[in-house]
């Protein structure tokens, strides 16, 4: 996934907030689950989260996500998230990365087991 924060994104300081930028790697990070779980997910916890580098208006994030764990109802995903800044002469730093488990759930919200894979 790519975005690019804007103006309304930022705090007092310019930086972009943290909870801005939580939002989309939960974004990211449960594309992954949908696909294997082939139904709704919801984000069960947040296992860790490292604001590496602050971000800045302007600067284009672009989101990798890795499945670490996948378990009977529950997915465990790694996020990545990198910046490419000054785009007269670019270069790409790591801004922030993340754990986070998902669990397949049902029209209940109730956790459901994985569909077989086809």
């Amino acid at each position: 996934m790519r975005v690019m924060p804007m103006p309304a994104d930022a705090n007092g300081n310019g930086d972009i907030f943290g909870g801005w930028i939580m939002a989309q790697v939960d974004l990211a990070g449960s594309v992954l689950p949908l696909r294997i779980s082939r139904g709704r997910v919801a984000t069960v916890a947040v296992n860790e989260f490292i604001f590496k580098q602050p971000v800045s208006i302007g600067d284009l994030l672009s989101f990798y996500a890795q499945v670490t764990r996948i378990g009977r109802t529950s997915i465990s995903v790694h996020v990545e998230v990198f910046a490419e800044r000054n785009p007269a002469n670019p270069h790409v730093v790591k801004v922030t990365e993340a754990k986070l488990t998902y669990v397949a759930i049902d029209r209940e919200g109730k956790p459901r087991a994985f569909a077989q894979q086809a």
